[in-house]
């Protein structure tokens, strides 16, 4: 990190007297392995590093920025990227909303995100796990035709936001996965179904669990029907259902609003959901895989409540998002790496758990649909409308149990009717590798389009 901190501040004395200068750097350590029928399939072990510099200068109708990057910390490439930005400058529009974050006083939240002791796993190890869950999987269940592939990732990456306005904020994290893809078959149909473990080291991966999750997966969906057509009560798992709020914490986003594209605009104070659902952005919780103390601008991250019991109270906003909406930065500044600009966006999602499990949410909805997989999300989803219209897989739940197995299945409504109609909320809250968290979700009323 020591070293990432000298090129920041080197880059910066470079800063002529009509500019600012932002610079993100970051390096890192990647490892990946991919077994398939008890053999090293593919295997990578790779270091990286780069730059990315953002230049402003003030002119007649606003700021300019010119951005460059470069996938190595040598001087020259550094140079070249200095220069580069500098160019890009004088092509760049003028925007008077555009400037760089400035620090508000809001202390970063002390958070250890790494675990060193990946760092020091061997790669045998690394190795035999990715093997020893795809055996796990493979004779599991006699119904597994084939492990389609089963993987192991890890890094460890460090980063440094500084700028000429003062900003100073480096943070640094680990993370370890394990996923494994089983094709289950009867005879007469085939089915597919993953199981994940996430964690910030190895030692914290739960193989067993991962391989349960995909032999379940797989072999419960054999035999997949098409239901009828009807109007039904939708549950969706944790994971579908950490997909759902990743949707709507998109259109939580002040640059959607200020923009005219979320159907949240000009909502505040308004009751937009079940008073069951409370939505929280919670970078500084380290359970979530996305934590961080510091944004993508530099500035400390915070926890933000945008729904509380069903009550819309705020949007999350970046530096340039809250200038165009008279307000100041939420610290939820989320960047694309080193090649990247700022935007606002949710980092960490989670809603407040219920406390029901599965089972109870199960046996109070009675007769439903249980969603397993959504497919079709980024192309049946419309944030501005809200409509909703998405392929699932799942089962059908009778009499407070899961049942028979339906695919080509289409579920519709409107974001804004499933919000209302949230009946309850689970206690499972899963930590997943993305922007939220999840749990099992039930939502009244929706349209079940099937036969």
């Amino acid at each position: 990190m020591s070293d990432l901190i000298k090129v920041a501040e080197r880059i910066l004395d470079s800063a002529n007297g009509d500019e600012q200068i932002e610079v993100y750097l970051s390096s890192g350590t990647d490892t990946e392995v991919r077994a398939y029928q008890g053999e090293v399939e593919q295997l990578s072990s790779a270091s990286s590093s780069g730059v990315g510099i953002r230049i402003l200068r003030d002119g007649v109708g606003g700021a300019r920025v010119g951005v460059a990057w470069a996938g190595s910390l040598n001087d020259e490439a550094i140079e070249d990227a200095l220069n580069e930005a500098r160019d890009n400058v004088t092509f760049a529009t003028e925007d008077e909303f555009l400037a760089f974050a400035r620090p508000d006083g809001v202390a970063p939240a002390q958070l250890d995100l790494v675990d060193r002791s990946l760092g020091s796993t061997p790669i045998e190890e690394k190795i035999a796990m990715a093997i020893e869950l795809e055996r796990m999987v493979r004779t599991g269940d006699p119904r597994i035709r084939q492990v389609d592939s089963a993987n192991y990732s890890d890094f460890i990456a460090e980063a440094v936001i500084f700028s000429t306005n003062g900003i100073r904020a480096n943070f640094a994290r680990s993370g370890a996965y394990v996923s494994v893809e089983a094709i289950a078959s009867d005879g007469r149909d085939d089915q597919t179904g993953w199981g994940l473990s996430a964690a910030r080291a190895p030692h914290e991966l739960d193989l067993a669990e991962a391989a349960r999750d995909a032999i379940t997966r797989s072999t419960r969906m054999l035999g997949a029907v098409k239901p009828p057509s009807m109007k039904a009560t939708a549950v969706f798992d944790p994971r579908s259902a950490a997909m759902l709020f990743s949707i709507i914490g998109g259109a939580l986003s002040g640059e959607a609003v200020v923009r005219g594209r979320s159907f949240f605009a000009d909502r505040i104070g308004e009751m937009v959901a079940s008073d069951q659902l409370t939505l929280v952005d919670d970078p500084t919780n380290p359970r979530h895989f996305a934590a961080s103390s510091f944004d993508g601008e530099g500035l400390a991250c915070r926890r933000n409540v945008m729904i509380e019991d069903g009550r819309l109270d705020a949007f999350v906003y970046d530096t340039v998002s809250a200038r165009r909406a008279g307000t100041t930065s939420t610290g939820s500044a989320i960047r694309g790496g080193i090649a990247g600009s700022p935007s606002a966006g949710c980092r960490a999602l989670q809603a407040a758990p219920g406390s029901q499990s599965q089972a109870e949410i199960l046996a109070a909805v009675g007769e439903g649909i249980y969603v397993e997989s959504m497919m079709g999300v980024h192309s049946g989803v419309n944030p501005i409308s809200g409509d909703f219209s998405v392929g699932i897989t799942g089962l059908m739940i009778r009499d407070g149990q899961l049942a028979e197995p339906v695919r080509e299945v289409t579920v519709a409504s409107t974001l804004q009717r499933m919000l209302l109609d949230i009946t309850h909320m689970g206690s499972d809250v899963e930590w997943l590798p993305g922007s939220s968290a999840g749990q099992t979700l039930a939502i009244g009323a929706v349209a079940v389009s099937g036969t």
